[in-house]
Formats: structure tokens, sequence, C-alpha cells
């Protein structure tokens, strides 16, 4: 049986304090969650359940903090931080913190846990998120800010959005390939 490559960086500490980019899509790239009109997304009741459950991950997991987000018709793009790990006695919180703060996996779990029980509550049985999701470690305020105008401008650039079905490749006219490396495509974007 063959062995699924991880998308995690190796001997990393998911748990730890720090931002992190993450971008979860609908199986098949269906769209799901709306249409892009004039650049904006308008959300169907299925993408306004992603928007609902984005803020319950904050509340049921106060170690985290949320920053710029976007639903886009079958996918999502977040910013979450985890500020607090409850490995540091010194700290004084304000509220309570988990004594075993969730590492980012289980977190986006959550988030795709809960997103696809209540789309199934609203009708749409045959729903389901890829497995996995692409993460990026954001390493400075430079990065993380190029990644919020990214995540801010994506529905002005969904026609060219590798995450969309119908995008057409200008070098020749054939539909380019789902299985782009994906990764390849978010670091380049996010790296410059």
């Amino acid at each position: 049986m063959l062995e699924r490559k991880s998308n995690r960086l190796r001997d990393f500490d998911y748990a730890q304090r720090g931002a992190y980019f993450i971008t979860t899509v609908v199986k098949g790239r269906q769209n799901s969650f709306g249409d892009i009109e004039n650049g904006t997304i308008r959300l169907t009741a299925y993408g306004k359940i992603l928007v609902d459950q984005w803020y319950w991950l904050h509340k049921q997991y106060p170690n985290t903090a949320l920053d710029e987000f976007v639903v886009m018709p079958n996918h999502f793009h977040g910013i979450i931080k985890i500020v607090e790990t409850g490995r540091d006695l010194s700290l004084q919180p304000t509220r309570p913190i988990q004594p075993n703060p969730k590492p980012l996996s289980e977190l986006v779990g959550a988030f795709k846990t809960t997103t696809s029980k209540q789309i199934h509550q609203l009708g749409m049985l045959s729903f389901h998120w890829q497995r996995s999701f692409y993460d990026r470690i954001i390493r400075n305020e430079d990065e993380l800010n190029r990644i919020r105008e990214y995540i801010r401008t994506n529905p002005v650039r969904w026609e060219l959005d590798i995450e969309n079905n119908s995008r057409i490749a200008a070098r020749d006219g054939h539909r380019v390939s789902q299985r782009d490396n994906v990764q390849d495509y978010y670091d380049g974007i996010l790296q410059r």
C-alpha cells in the first residue's frame, strides 16, 4: 500500500505559537460555497457555515486568534495564530487556555468536521472536503502582509485561481491539470 506523503514540515511542532496560512478544498473542486460576481464572493448558505465555523474555532480553542480569511466557491483560505500554548507558566492568561494545545492539523480537522456536519444537515449529503490541507508557517511580518493581501484579493483573481475548475491555460487553450503542484503554486505566490 502506498504511503501518503505528508505536507507538514518534518520535526516542526505545529502546536507552538505562530501564525499559519491554511487552505482547504472541496473534494472534486465542486463549487459549493458561492459564486464570484464582479470580484466579490456571494456566499450560499453552505458558504455562510464556513464563516460561522471559522469564528466558532476561536471560541472553542481560546489559544487561537483568527486573522484574514476568505470563502471561495470551492475552497477556504485563512490565517490562524496559535497565541498561547499553555506551556509558558509565566503567562498570566486573561481567559482559560487549554492545558494541551491542539496542533494545527487538529484545529483544521475540527473546522472541516464541523463544517461538513452542518453542510450535511442542511441537505448537501454529497459534500466532502479533500483529504488533508495546504499550510504554510508564516515566517515574518512581510510574509504575513503578503498572505493577507493574497487572501483579500483572491476573489478578484478567481479566473486565474489554481482551484478554479474552469480555469484555462492561456498558453495553449487546454484545460490546466488539476494535479498541478498546489504546494509549489502557493509557495511561489507567497514567497515573492
